[in-house]
């Protein structure tokens, strides 16, 4: 009896360790969003207040949603509803990294201050000075993002 109980408990030992091995794996597969420790998209600003507001507005935890593995926070209960009804026009493309980086190859942190609306679609930037070089040719810069961004994920 004790040693089926040792082999039982051995056995639990070995699934319980694949399973925690192998959830983050599969969490990183299934999301590609830019998110903080706290699992939190583009540093807790409102995705949608970008064009309501023609301005990066800070969100707020009060207003949080769930969707494509990352948390959103949002500056009232009206962004969230938008967001809600349509996430993939307003959550940033290429999972809010720096679309300047997903077009030189990299996956870059982004500043919520950095960014441009283009065809209707929400892109985030590094920082200023990156900005400014993606400015210069959004056109082609979005064309080489689009084709390098299937094959970049973070943590490979």
């Amino acid at each position: 009896m004790r040693t089926a109980n040792r082999h039982l408990a051995m056995v639990i030992a070995v699934l319980f360790t694949a399973g925690c091995l192998l959830v983050p794996a599969m969490a990183r597969a299934e999301t590609s969003y830019n998110v903080n420790r706290k699992g939190v998209a583009i540093k807790g600003y409102d995705p949608v207040g970008y064009y309501t507001e023609g301005r990066p507005v800070k969100g707020d935890k009060g207003f949080a949603y769930q969707w494509g593995g990352a948390t959103w926070h949002f500056a009232g209960a009206e962004n969230r509803e938008t967001f809600k009804s349509d996430p993939e026009k307003y959550a940033p493309r290429y999972g809010g990294w720096c679309a300047y980086g997903v077009a030189v190859g990299g996956l870059y942190r982004i500043k919520p201050e950095a960014w441009n609306i283009v065809d209707g679609r929400l892109y985030l930037n590094k920082n200023l000075r990156v900005r400014e070089t993606w400015k210069q040719d959004i056109p082609g810069y979005i064309e080489k993002a689009d084709a390098n961004w299937p094959g970049l994920r973070p943590g490979d």
